[in-house]
């Protein structure tokens, strides 16, 4: 608690600013350096750095993140000192690194310091349906704190529409799907079609086959049933599962109506 997290997109700058945002620069390199200005490595130091997009890394800069990783130093841009840092560096790509180092774009000594523990998202479009339900949830969720007066429900069709698109840019193609439909949504009481993207709007599918929660409300209903029905009932391991406290679990199924036969097996859960 209370480490450091430090972002930065290696997609989202040029080489040379990566250069400077990453190890720094000495004083007088530049009219503009006046004093020395530490780079994010330094920042995040103790802490951890996470390294979005790391397939777009520059190749002149790939060297120079190995030695980080192989002896936890550095050099600012013209300086000569090394500087030590302890940081704990995670990173993320949407490129196939392994086809990046076949193709020489990505050093292949890099690849291996960084898959010392790897994780494989599923792209969105190999989700299983209520993971996405729950994902516009709660990205919905994070828009409306600075969107208030965005829709607060989201029709039918709409959703519908989001749960068949393919989603090539994933998470962020959807956030900005969802927080343009807030926008121009504004003062409705729901997200409609028409409030979507035209790319998305067309992957109108065959209709909904089941029921589709229209609100944030009835998601979280729908995931406390299934939290519940996975523990057998079990409210006290449902509640750690869905990170809150038995009591507050207790009161949501009360509020949502969820009478205890419903969630509760035979000879089930305490």
């Amino acid at each position: 608690a209370g480490q450091r997290f430090i972002e930065v997109n290696c997609a989202a700058l040029t080489a040379a600013s990566l250069d400077s945002e990453l190890f720094g620069v000495e004083q007088g390199v530049s009219p503009e350096s006046e004093v020395h200005r530490p780079g994010l490595l330094e920042v995040a130091s103790g802490g951890t750095l996470f390294l979005d997009e790391i397939g777009d890394l520059d190749a002149h800069l790939q060297p120079k993140l190995l030695r980080v990783l192989e002896g936890k130093s550095f050099r600012r841009q013209g300086g000569t000192r090394e500087i030590q840092v302890d940081v704990r560096l995670i990173a993320a790509t949407s490129r196939d690194l392994v086809g990046e180092v076949t193709a020489s774009r990505f050093r292949e000594d890099l690849y291996y310091r960084l898959s010392v523990m790897p994780i494989n998202l599923p792209p969105l479009r190999a989700r299983a349906r209520e993971d996405l339900v729950e994902l516009i949830a709660h990205l919905l969720d994070e828009l409306r704190v600075n969107l208030p007066e965005g829709p607060i429900e989201i029709d039918d069709d709409a959703l519908d529409r989001l749960l068949k698109y393919s989603w090539p840019g994933n998470i962020r193609e959807m956030r900005n799907v969802l927080e343009r439909a807030m926008i121009i949504g504004r003062g409705a009481p729901a997200i409609a079609a028409t409030h979507l993207a035209a790319e998305v709007r067309d992957a109108s599918g065959l209709g909904v086959e089941h029921h589709i929660p229209r609100t944030l409300a009835e998601v979280e209903r729908q995931h406390i049933d299934r939290t519940l029905r996975a523990h057998d009932g079990n409210r006290t391991r449902a509640a750690k599962e869905l990170g809150i406290s038995r009591a507050t679990l207790i009161k949501k199924i009360k509020e949502y109506g969820m009478e205890m036969r419903q969630v509760v097996p035979s000879g089930g859960g305490r």
